[in-house]
């Protein structure tokens, strides 16, 4: 049945609309939803709870975590997902991180205690953060090694059709860390 047919059977007031993957389908609104909802008088609904954002608090252990916790530290060798100004690095004691920015006030030979670590682990164990890792549990030191940039980068940028070109230069500056250490602390 077309659309102009089910509009001559039904009265423009029982009829409602609802639009379902740009179709429109139509539905019958029942006599009785209509009588009462025509009888109260309109009111605004209430407004929706608010949105909490997400924690960024660590997350506290339960004590069957904290029982676990000797058998993360008894592992020989130790992995951790950093996060340095939100971007995320996976390490190990050694590694060498190249963060794509200069960090301030910081000089090449300083030590760094790296507090948000989102998951640390080993071959068999994992303790996961959500979002963070208590900072009490672990102990990641890293130490810049490098503060350096690239060459000189140059682009010639051209439009069809026109004679001007535009020349781009861009010299990237870097920060180059060393991992030093990653320890599960005893608790």
């Amino acid at each position: 049945m077309s659309l102009p047919a089910l509009r001559r059977l039904l009265r423009p007031s029982l009829l409602s609309y609802s639009v379902l993957s740009r179709s429109i389908i139509p539905t019958v609104a029942t006599r009785t939803a209509l009588l009462t909802t025509s009888a109260v008088p309109s009111s605004t609904p209430p407004p929706p709870p608010p949105v909490s954002a997400p924690s960024t608090e660590p997350t506290t252990l339960t004590s069957s975590d904290l029982n676990l916790l000797p058998l993360l530290r008894a592992q020989p060798q130790h992995y951790a997902t950093i996060h340095i100004q939100g971007f995320p690095f996976l390490v190990t004691a050694g590694d060498q991180v190249t963060l794509p920015f200069r960090l301030k006030d910081v000089t090449v030979g300083d030590q760094l205690r790296i507090t948000h670590v989102s998951v640390l682990g080993s071959r068999d164990y994992t303790l996961k953060g959500a979002p963070w890792i208590d900072e009490k549990l672990f102990e990641v030191r890293a130490t810049v090694i490098e503060e350096t940039s690239e060459p000189m980068r140059i682009k010639k940028k051209k439009k069809q059709r026109t004679r001007r070109t535009k020349t781009v230069k861009s010299k990237h500056f870097y920060t180059v860390l060393r991992v030093s250490q990653i320890d599960v602390l005893e608790q």
